[in-house]
Formats: structure tokens, C-alpha cells, sequence
């Protein structure tokens, strides 16, 4: 069900050692602000899907470097660049359609609810809380670490993989207390024209791959989405003109979802309280049940956090507050502060 006030939404990844302090340390700060606890995506999941990247190139059977493709340029807004990504793609002889893979997400999210649900009998999570699951898109490993030529082929493949985790969580876990996010940032990115290659028929098939793998969480589970200008350094990978765009993908998510959408968090760049920038939303439309969440917690800017909520609210009802992205790539010592900053923002509804 929507918010019946305002809540705190946490997009993912906290660095901090383990799943269980991720849950004492959230819960402790923020409470019953919350509907819903990540697990922090500790471990491997830390760098969000980093770890896909050595995946695709170096350990999976039947894929390899595409030594053919150049390495994709990943760059920060201001130019500088940040790494060169391999491109994998099938070996040679290899029937894409009858690959699998082995990513461990549904095995991470069951090992982290039972955590999450030994605390919340003990009392230390609170009892109305769910725990969330955040899954990056097929489109995010697709769009990053496989090559232009064979995309066509890895992502149906992957997309099959990726909701046969989502089986897996729905089979093992009480659909009742749990939700899924997907992680919505390579889809964005290619949106701004943030890629050196082209990829035709690009937002057709962004909402294909959203509205499937969002059919494909069966309810009770609640189900959400995340768009993301990605935060290896703590910005934007492209800093956005405006929310118009976003709208426009949170408007084709809309139509090509038929069940239940309970949220949609859009992500709000530091320097941006002006009115240019959320007049877009008078346009955003979401169907009656699903909150609206604004990512516009800053580390250490607690006034411009209450600005940039003061001028969204001119422009659109905002159901939720939190940071633009996941912390995980971040300094760990910053944790406390911002866990603190949305506990403050939230008393400014």
C-alpha cells in the first residue's frame, strides 16, 4: 500500500561490514520512518555490478572478451575518465538461447531475509517493515559489459536468468514481507546519449526488458523502481538538464507494468532547488497506489536538502525522501551523518 506518511527510502548498497549491522545500525536511526530494509548489498554486491564485469569476461563457460570491440569509455560528467570496461560476448559455437547463469542474487537476498527476520522477531527491526531486495536490470550488465553485436542475443537470455531469481525469492520468501527494486541506471544513461555506441530502437526496448522483468514480480511482493544517474564518485555520471526525461521513462514503466507499482524514486543532483529543474514533474503521472520518492539527501548539506524538498513539493505531491543513489562506493564514515540527514529532512514534511 502507498505511504500513509512520509517515508525515508534507502536505494541499496551502505558500506559497512555485513548485512546484520546494515539492519542494527539503519534501524537503530531511523525506525518506523521506514517501509522498507535494504540488506546494504554487502560483499561482492558492494560495487553494485562491478562484479558482473569479471563475470561475463573471465569466469563464465560460454562467454569471453570481445578483443574486436573497443573498451567502453566510462567517463564522469566533467570528462575525466574513470576506467576502460571490457566487452564480453559469446565464444564461438555457443547457442546464446541455451545459456545460464549464475549471479547469486536470489541466494543473497533468502541468506539476508532470514537475518532480517531474526531480527524483526527479536524486535530490533520494527515489525511493519519489509525487506528489499534491489536487483540491477538486465539492461545493466547488458548495456555495460557486452559487446554492441552480441547484446541482441545476451539480454533475453539474461533477462530469463534475472526473473528466474526473482522466482526463486518468490517460492522461498513470505511474498507478504518482502519487495523488489529494480535498479534502473544503464537505461538512463543510454537516454542522455551517455554511450560511445549506438544502440538502435533503444526506448522500445527499455520498456520491453522494465515491463517484463516487472510482470514478472508476482504480488503480494511489492515491487518498485529506481532511476539512477550512477555515483562512481559520488555524481553524476551525466548531469541531467532537467527531470523531463526521467518522466518520460517513469511514464513508459507506468504503461508497460500491468500490476501494481508501489514506488518510483527519481534522484535529484546537489546543485538543482531551481525551478527549471522540477517543473518537468507537473507532468509525471503515476497510477493511485504507487508513492513518488525524491533522492535529494546530500551528504552534509542539510540545508540544501530542505530547499531541494521545499521546491519539488511546488511541483509535485512527494511521498518519500532519499539520496540519489546507494552509498556503497563511498566513504564508510559518512554513514552516520547521512543516516542522520534524512532523520531530519523527514520532520520538514
Amino acid at each position: 500500500m502507498p505511504a500513509q506518511k512520509p517515508v525515508i527510502h534507502l536505494v541499496g548498497s551502505i558500506p559497512l561490514d555485513n548485512t546484520e549491522k546494515v539492519f542494527l545500525k539503519v534501524s537503530k536511526v531511523l525506525g518506523d520512518n521506514l517501509c522498507r530494509l535494504p540488506d546494504g548489498e554487502t560483499g561482492k554486491r558492494l560495487g553494485w555490478i562491478k562484479f558482473l564485469q569479471d563475470y561475463l569476461n573471465n569466469q563464465h563457460p560460454d562467454m569471453e572478451t570481445d578483443i574486436e570491440t573497443p573498451l567502453l569509455q566510462w567517463r564522469q560528467w566533467d570528462g575525466v575518465l574513470l576506467r576502460e570496461v571490457p566487452m564480453a560476448k559469446f565464444k564461438d559455437g555457443v547457442d546464446p538461447k541455451a545459456v545460464t547463469f549464475n549471479t547469486g542474487y536470489a541466494d543473497d537476498g533468502i541468506a539476508s531475509f532470514a537475518t532480517f527476520d531474526r531480527l524483526q522477531s527479536e524486535g530490533t527491526i520494527p515489525k511493519n517493515i519489509k525487506f528489499q531486495i534491489c536487483l540491477p536490470t538486465p539492461l545493466a550488465p547488458g548495456y555495460n559489459f557486452v559487446s554492441p553485436r552480441a547484446q541482441d542475443d545476451f539480454i533475453p537470455a539474461y533477462t530469463d536468468h534475472i526473473i528466474s531469481e526473482v522466482a526463486k525469492i518468490a517460492v522461498a520468501l513470505p511474498n507478504d514481507r518482502i519487495s523488489i527494486q529494480w535498479d534502473v541506471c544503464q537505461e538512463v544513461l543510454m537516454w542522455e546519449n551517455y554511450y560511445d555506441y549506438e544502440r538502435p530502437n533503444y526506448k522500445e526496448e527499455i520498456f520491453e526488458v522494465l515491463g517484463k522483468i516487472g510482470n514478472g514480480v508476482p504480488e503480494p511482493i511489492e515491487l518498485g523502481y529506481h532511476l539512477c544517474y550512477g555515483s562512481p564518485r559520488d555524481e553524476h555520471l551525466v548531469q541531467p538538464k532537467d527531470t523531463s526525461n526521467m518522466v518520460d521513462m517513469a511514464r513508459g514503466i507506468v504503461l508497460n507494468v500491468e500490476r501494481t507499482i508501489q514506488f518510483i524514486h527519481l534522484p535529484v543532483p546537489k546543485e538543482r532547488d531551481d525551478n527549471a529543474y522540477f517543473e518537468p514533474l507537473k507532468e509525471l503521472k503515476l497510477r493511485e497506489g504507487t508513492d513518488l520518492y525524491l533522492g535529494l539527501v546530500h551528504y552534509g548539506d542539510e540545508v540544501g536538502d530542505r530547499c531541494r524538498l521545499s521546491k519539488a513539493q511546488e511541483y509535485v505531491h512527494v511521498d518519500g525522501i532519499g539520496s540519489e543513489c546507494g552509498w556503497g562506493r563511498g566513504d564508510p564514515g559518512r554513514v552516520p551523518s547521512l543516516l542522520n540527514s534524512h532523520s531530519k529532512l523527514i520532520e520538514h514534511f
